[in-house]
């Protein structure tokens, strides 16, 4: 990796620029100098929150707009449209600015003062909608974005989830910059949040097409639906969490799991502990994701041990959560400063000797029953040909089958299989369960492709009886 001798200074000498926007991008590397383990591999920190707006979403929000004027699609006197959870907009109001344009963005009503207060001060027009409405909702942030769109003349819709151009700016701008940044992809990791998927999919791209060795770590927080769509193909049930700008809960086309080499879940807990010691430890003021992120390239540096580097990438800047994570008062009001956090971890109820019983999703629903009855279970994962759970049958969904007539002892499995929708990564707090449970499911403990555990009701009602005896 390039590293540039120490400069005064007086011997630095700042580019000269015809616009704001000329100064998107070129955001520096910085070693983690405490915050990781010296033991392990070197971590360091992409800076994307040095960018103009804040954040790395000047990257792909200035690209999206060039795009679309490139193709007709926004024309002068034009409105932007778009769903965010604040840094995109904030990218796209400033760029809304500079080249004229006005602006309107939808935001879930979970995220930050200080984004409201940034768009408006741009001049964009800032609707706010409710977090907690599932996506086919009207209300949700995305369709009443889609809405504005439809009934305003002279409007373009960014549609940044969805749009293959914010997975093409990552490509030709961050993740170039960063294979040259590291000597020609000489980096053994790079870890990325996976917010509407395309800062990974783009970096993932770049990457795979130059041939460079790198592991692409896509990172997803605890109720949001990525994890489960790299792992199984379909979105689990989202539930919501605190940390802003990381994950999503519908599926996302700028989302390509193909380039992504593994995927990490973090916490809100997790994300807003590292992201506090990075300001006052290593002087990064960044964002609660950015905190996920080191947390997880951390990690991935102590098993990787020395000689080997690691690459964060630090979003947003931590002037967008001053009210939020930064204060003492709100990490007390949500628990956050608890000396003795919480009630373990999620592979404290699992016995990893003993393997988890799973049926292809060939067999029959006989088959089924007769695991259930033997076995003495309840419910089963179903797999598909290569191991990879694609579903899961309870005792009530064959008794429902057989008594409605939809299914035979003789129809396959998959038939009345559920979706998947409690997977869960073993080091998930125990917490994390009342959001699989209050959706009426049981929780798939999954890693490296290997189905580890089956967690139910009583399995918690359990742990629970014994952590507080």
């Amino acid at each position: 990796m390039t590293t540039t001798k120490e400069q005064t200074p007086q011997t630095r000498i700042a580019p000269t620029f015809n616009s704001i926007l000329d100064a998107i991008g070129n955001t520096p590397l910085v070693r983690l100098n405490k915050v990781a383990d010296q033991n392990g591999a070197s971590v360091y920190a992409k800076c994307e929150f040095m960018n103009p707006a804040g954040s790395i979403k000047d990257r792909m929000a200035l690209h999206i707009i060039e795009m679309a004027e490139k193709d007709g699609l926004l024309k002068p006197g034009g409105t932007i449209v778009e769903n965010t959870s604040g840094n995109t907009g904030m990218g796209a109001a400033m760029t809304a600015a500079a080249k004229g344009y006005k602006s309107v963005f939808t935001m879930p009503d979970k995220m930050s003062q200080e984004k409201i207060d940034g768009l408006r001060a741009y001049g964009a027009q800032v609707i706010i909608t409710p977090t907690d409405v599932p996506g086919d909702s009207p209300e949700h942030y995305v369709n009443v974005a889609k809405r504005v769109a439809e009934e305003t003349p002279n409007s373009f819709y960014m549609d940044q989830y969805h749009s293959q151009w914010n997975i093409e700016a990552h490509e030709i701008s961050t993740g170039k910059e960063l294979y040259e940044q590291t000597d020609g992809g000489q980096v053994d990791a790079i870890v990325i949040g996976t917010g509407t998927g395309g800062t990974a999919s783009g970096i993932g791209r770049y990457f795979k097409k130059m041939g460079a060795k790198t592991q692409i770590i896509g990172v997803d927080p605890l109720g949001s639906v990525h994890y489960s769509i790299f792992h199984t193909g379909k979105p689990s049930t989202p539930y919501v969490y605190k940390v802003e700008g990381l994950g999503e809960d519908i599926v996302c086309r700028a989302f390509d799991p193909s380039v992504i080499d593994s995927m990490y879940q973090v916490n809100d807990y997790e994300c807003f502990t590292m992201a506090r010691r990075l300001v006052r430890e290593e002087g990064l003021f960044c964002g609660g994701s950015s905190g996920g992120m080191v947390h997880i390239a951390c990690q991935i540096a102590k098993a990787m041990g020395p000689d080997k580097k690691v690459i964060a990438i630090c979003p947003d800047s931590g002037t967008r959560y001053v009210t939020k994570y930064l204060s003492d008062e709100w990490m007390k009001m949500h628990g956050f400063l608890e000396p003795d956090k919480g009630l373990g971890l999620i592979e404290d109820l699992i016995d990893r000797s003993k393997p988890v019983i799973s049926m292809a999703d060939s067999s029959t629903v006989g088959e089924v029953i007769e695991t259930l009855r033997t076995k003495g279970i309840s419910q089963v994962p179903i797999t598909d040909s290569n191991g990879k759970p694609t579903g899961i049958i309870h005792e009530v969904d064959i008794l429902r089958a057989l008594q409605s007539g939809s299914a035979t002892v003789d129809t396959p499995a998959s038939v009345i299989a559920n979706p998947l929708d409690g997977l869960l990564h073993p080091k998930a707090r125990i917490e994390e369960l009342y959001g699989v449970f209050g959706a009426g499911q049981v929780a798939l403990v999954y890693e490296s492709n290997q189905i580890l555990g089956v967690i139910s009701q009583i399995d918690l009602i359990e742990h629970l009886g014994k952590h507080s005896s």
